[in-house]
């Protein structure tokens, strides 16, 4: 990522904006491993293509083999610890050595007895291999996978090179996939109900892989929730109230959540149909430099008004993080930008990281992409994934609007100026090349003409393509191949979250502690569905703090959305509900990922421009509210109202619900940033905020209490309010 001077005078221009952040412990490999992974992503991803528009696998076989090429890639490019590519190579110690050769011998027969069991099989005509075959096979695997593990853990990579452990554990996901390839038909029956011991040890086996590259991809919230869930199904029987349960064997628990109720379910489902596919869209936007262009038009459009910056910050993170899919990468690609030029215009640092930080996050909930969450939320529901995108408007709009609204008021408030004319990239030029837009404007036309979403999002990656041939970017071979492997890259992550949300998902099922949590959430309500809705919220975002927004959802809406179904809420405002919950657990204190990553390009305290973030994203925590006292926001057909005698339309109704809320979340916005024509006391700020939430309820005597409110502000602030005479930030 880097800002350009163009024709050697100040001029901010976007290049390599939407360039992949490098981890710290991903790897630079040289040489022929450098080529290997290469050529192994760029293959990873025209797979999915091909298989997805041209030769369809079977479902339960598409996924396990998803997983395992994920899983080689991820554990060749990320290193388990922090790389170091200066450091030398250690040499082997005979610890090294003994670890080695016991993690190596157990893989050589685990993938040994797999080729006689293929040979079997396919040259001798047997079904199934001689017994001992696979009653020797499990252990000896389960034990290379955990040695291999610990190694990595005490080893550390020198990031120029694919470890000896990582080889390891690269052979244990081909042998596990292996395994449950050749007995796939016998799988779907046994696991979970009547489960073979080499079953359960290659189910052990997949799930040790799977949360150890969660660990190095997605760090340890993830990880640990993962892991208390699994514990939690074997200590159920000592557990009180409605967590208990009466415990599972470990055979039949780990190969119950390798199939479709769990790993092979709807979290992977949708990361190796959708996601993939959109990953993969975004790396052609990225190689055609549609990105750059996306930031390039905010600053140009945007980028003079008061807090310019700021500004250009929504605009652009909003573009960039529904294709990035994830809050905090598209914070550090976007916000390695912004975030200088705000402070440059007199943000303070922990505002600025902020901004960033709420504006990252709003991408997720914007249409037509959302991240991947709508995906998974397409999957569960059985809600087609176009209606979702409707129903995403208004609320999108509405966090926007407030994010904007705090933004100005905070530029008026300390008299911040704009970028100057010279500052800022030509709008004439750029609006010569708006057909780069076209992408975007292509995947929306697709899927309102009846496309499904996979032919829609095909099309509108080639169209990257195409769009390329009209730019100094003109993408050939090389470069679509490059885009190859640049979206088996991007996907790694989000494979391995939606693999161990799985984990979490399939335990939730087995116990039956989703339900029990429906039946306690039943209890609350009894008493205040107000009450219901907040204790929901409440364990929506602490499920959602620390995990990318996808696992987010993924396990808020195993938990809370059947409670709130249960309450007779339609499926769409429930799992609405808790999506926004999920996304906005990126911006909450205590652990607030987005707002961290903020902090860390700004030079601010973590956890005051978490606090910042959250004040300026408080909209998204009272927008879900009004799913359910006024559902006509996510465009939900509306019965007519008489009010007074009159027939009021039910077009009409949701239009006044999304005016009414548009005003409501700006009194929101002066009420949380003290300024509304003039500084506001705090007596003011609290008439405020109790209009806006009069007029974000959406009901007819709530909307005109909130108007009269802000009227009454509004002439009081403009005939006796303290104003700040604007001086341009140095």
């Amino acid at each position: 990522m880097s800002v350009s001077s163009v024709d050697s005078d100040t001029r901010v221009i976007a290049q390599g904006i939407d360039d992949e952040p490098v981890a710290s412990n991903e790897r630079s490999l040289v040489g022929w491993q450098k080529h290997l992974l290469f050529w192994a992503c760029a293959a990873f991803t025209a797979a999915h293509l091909i298989s997805l528009n041209l030769f369809p696998l079977e479902t339960w076989a598409y996924r396990i083999l998803h997983v395992a090429g994920a899983l080689c890639i991820g554990f060749a490019l990320v290193a388990a610890m922090r790389v170091d590519t200066d450091a030398p190579i250690k040499r082997f110690d005979l610890v090294q050595g003994a670890a080695l050769l016991v993690s190596a011998a157990g893989l050589l027969w685990a993938l040994g007895c797999l080729v006689i069991a293929y040979w079997y099989r396919h040259q001798m005509g047997a079904a199934y291999p001689p017994p001992w075959v696979f009653e020797t096979f499990g252990i000896p695997l389960t034990m290379s996978m955990a040695v291999a593990v610990v190694s990595s853990w005490v080893f550390r990579s020198n990031g120029r090179s694919i470890n000896w452990f990582d080889w390891v554990l690269i052979g244990g996901a081909i042998a596990v996939a292996s395994y449950l390839l050749f007995n796939l038909e016998v799988w779907r029956f046994r696991a979970g109900v009547m489960a073979l011991p080499p079953d359960m040890w290659a189910a052990i086996a997949g799930t040790l892989l799977i949360i150890e590259l969660t660990r190095r991809s997605a760090g340890m919230a993830l990880v640990a929730i993962s892991i208390i869930f699994i514990i939690y199904s074997f200590v159920g029987p000592w557990l009180p109230g409605f967590l208990n349960h009466a415990g599972y064997s470990a055979g039949r628990f780990f190969t119950y959540i390798y199939t479709d109720n769990g790993i092979l379910g709807a979290p992977v489902a949708v990361s190796s149909t959708y996601i993939i596919l959109f990953i993969a869209f975004a790396a052609f936007l990225q190689a055609s430099k549609v990105g750059d262009y996306f930031v390039n038009f905010a600053f140009a459009a945007a980028g003079r008004t008061r807090g310019g910056p700021a500004k250009v910050a929504v605009f652009a993170s909003g573009l960039m993080g529904m294709i990035n899919g994830t809050s905090a990468g598209n914070v550090v690609a976007t916000g390695s930008l912004t975030i200088p030029l705000m402070k440059r215009v007199g943000y303070r640092p922990q505002t600025a990281g902020a901004i960033e930080a709420t504006a990252s996050t709003g991408g997720q909930i914007m249409p037509p992409i959302m991240g991947a969450g709508a995906f998974i939320m397409a999957e569960i529901t059985g809600i087609p994934y176009t209606d979702l995108i409707v129903a995403a408007i208004i609320p999108a709009v509405l966090y926007f609007v407030s994010v904007l609204i705090m933004v100005d008021l905070e530029a008026l408030k300390l008299g911040l100026r704009g970028m100057r004319e010279d500052e800022l990239p030509e709008f004439r030029k750029l609006a010569k090349q708006v057909y780069l837009f076209l992408p975007v404007i292509i995947l929306i036309g697709a899927l309102f003409l009846g496309y499904s979403v996979i032919r829609a999002g095909t099309l509108a990656l080639m169209s990257a393509m195409v769009v390329s041939w009209l730019t100094p970017y003109r993408m050939g071979p090389r470069a679509v191949v490059r885009a190859l492997e640049l979206g088996a890259r991007m996907s790694i992550q989000i494979i391995a979250v939606c693999a161990c949300a799985g984990i979490i998902v399939g335990v939730i099922a087995l116990t039956g502690v989703g339900a029990r949590f429906s039946s306690l959430l039943l209890g609350v309500a009894a008493h205040s569905q107000l009450l219901a809705l907040v204790f929901a919220m409440l364990i929506s975002i602490m499920l959602g703090m620390g995990m990318p927004t996808t696992a987010a959802y993924a396990v808020a809406a195993s938990v809370v959305a059947p409670g709130l179904q249960q309450l007779g809420i339609p499926p769409l405002i429930a799992h609405f509900f808790v999506f926004y919950y999920a996304v906005v657990s990126a911006i909450t204190p205590p652990v607030a990922l987005a707002a961290y990553a903020g902090a860390a390009i700004s030079g601010a305290e973590p956890m005051r421009t978490a606090v910042s973030a959250f004040k300026i994203g408080l909209a998204a925590f009272i927008v879900p509210f009004i799913f359910f006292y006024s559902p006509a926001i996510l465009l939900e057909p509306t019965p007519d109202l008489t009010m007074f005698g009159v027939v009021i339309p039910g077009w009409l109704r949701i239009l006044q619900v999304a005016l009414t809320a548009t005003v409501g979340v700006g009194l929101l916005a002066a009420a949380v940033q003290g300024y509304f024509f003039g500084h506001l006391s705090m007596l003011f700020r609290a008439v405020m905020l109790a209009g806006a939430m009069f007029m974000i309820t959406g009901g007819a005597v709530t909307d005109l209490v909130g108007i009269a409110i802000g009227i009454a502000m509004y002439l009081i602030q403009r005939l006796f309010g303290r104003r700040r005479v604007p001086v341009a930030a140095e």
